[in-house]
């Protein structure tokens, strides 16, 4: 008896102890995290085309260097047409500052709206004394920033080392998931690859459709805020939609950016300020109740305040990672806990304790089999 109780509490201790020293690594090494995190997922959508490729005869090197070679040609494709383009949008705003600058302290000084004086607290004098003491202040960030070889590193990382760990990733990921699968008891494999396959499926619906999403976004904020005259819409546009991979971030940004232009270009009026709310309010619409349906489907199944849950403590625990992370790791714990319940609900399914009479007995044979672990 005791020691049917110890071997079942092997596999229990095993995976509640490596999920818990996972976390901890992770929220300890949470800043370098980026690098890895994007050459993990890279490897993970592409390693079906490099199993493609295999199956059809290809050695699995080349393949991996052939898929691997041609992603990055045309993410740096991608890159060389948006650069020129955000490019002249950023130098435009870089040319307008000082125009938007002498807007704002006219709309701090407009004694037809002294509220906003009230609300912000702020005058022409007081925004020139934050401004002065803001530059030293920011300079002196950037230049602790850079001496702390912060800035280079962060470069070095995302250009030259997510590619580096892609490859080696991707060349070895069937051999990983071997490894995975032969640390698994064989008595549980069966569940765990069951499991593993709804992960999968859920992690695939999730990342490519949201990137559908997220193109389609940016293309219909960019547009919108240019057709009705605002200034750098098609930037505003391109942030927002990228943004969009988080949930409600990018409409959020999108609105908040859009509509402190409009208010710099327009003034206060209602209608432009209306107007950028709209835009954004059915681009949301859009992205809930179409794009989703459509591109991401009912395969995720996530409770809204599940999801704003993962969103606030993921990016409290581990920063920007932790809201690009969320929604996924967000869906596998969704699959992860309703298994437990499942089988938890299932063990259930005779009492312990049968009542008969006025007094109730306890069952031995079946306070005995619940010893066994709940995935034999």
């Amino acid at each position: 008896m005791a020691k049917r109780l110890v071997n079942s509490a092997q596999p229990l201790v095993f995976w509640t102890v490596t999920p818990a020293l996972i976390a901890t690594a992770l929220l300890l090494l949470h800043g370098v995290l980026l690098p890895f995190v994007l050459a993990a997922t890279f490897a993970y959508l592409l390693d079906p085309l490099v199993t493609r490729l295999e199956q059809l005869g290809m050695n699995r090197t080349l393949a991996t260097l052939f898929i691997a070679g041609l992603f990055i040609v045309m993410v740096v494709s991608l890159l060389l047409l948006a650069i020129p383009i955000i490019g002249a949008e950023i130098a435009a705003f870089i040319d307008n500052l000082p125009t938007y600058i002498n807007r704002l302290r006219a709309l701090f000084d407009d004694p037809n709206h002294p509220w906003v004086h009230t609300f912000f607290g702020l005058a022409s004098s007081e925004v020139e004394q934050s401004s002065g003491e803001l530059g030293p202040m920011l300079t002196g960030f950037l230049r602790s920033l850079w001496s702390g070889g912060w800035a280079v590193l962060s470069l070095f990382s995302l250009f030259v080392v997510t590619p580096v760990v892609t490859v080696y990733l991707l060349h070895d990921w069937t051999r990983i998931l071997i490894t995975l699968d032969r640390s698994v008891p064989p008595e549980h494999r069966a569940t765990v690859r069951d499991l593993a396959g709804e992960i999968d499926l859920r992690l695939t619906s999730f990342i490519r459709g949201q990137a559908m999403i997220c193109l389609m976004l940016a293309a219909f904020y960019a547009m919108a805020l240019r057709s009705v005259g605002l200034n750098h819409g098609l930037l505003i546009g391109i942030i927002a939609g990228l943004f969009g991979f988080i949930p409600y971030a990018g409409a959020f940004t999108g609105l908040l950016l859009a509509g402190s232009l409009a208010v710099i270009q327009f003034g206060l009026i209602w209608t432009p300020l209306l107007t950028v709310f709209g835009i954004f309010f059915v681009g949301q619409l859009l992205a809930d109740y179409l794009l989703a349906p459509i591109f991401v489907g009912n395969k995720v199944h996530l409770n809204p305040v599940w999801l704003m849950f993962a969103l606030f403590s993921f990016g409290y625990l581990f920063g920007f990672i932790g809201l690009l992370v969320a929604v996924p790791v967000a869906a596998v714990l969704g699959v992860l806990v309703r298994f437990a319940v499942g089988q938890y609900l299932a063990s259930g399914t005779e009492p312990l304790i049968s009542t008969s009479g006025a007094h109730m007995e306890v069952d031995p044979s079946k306070l005995a089999g619940r010893t066994s672990h709940p995935l034999q």
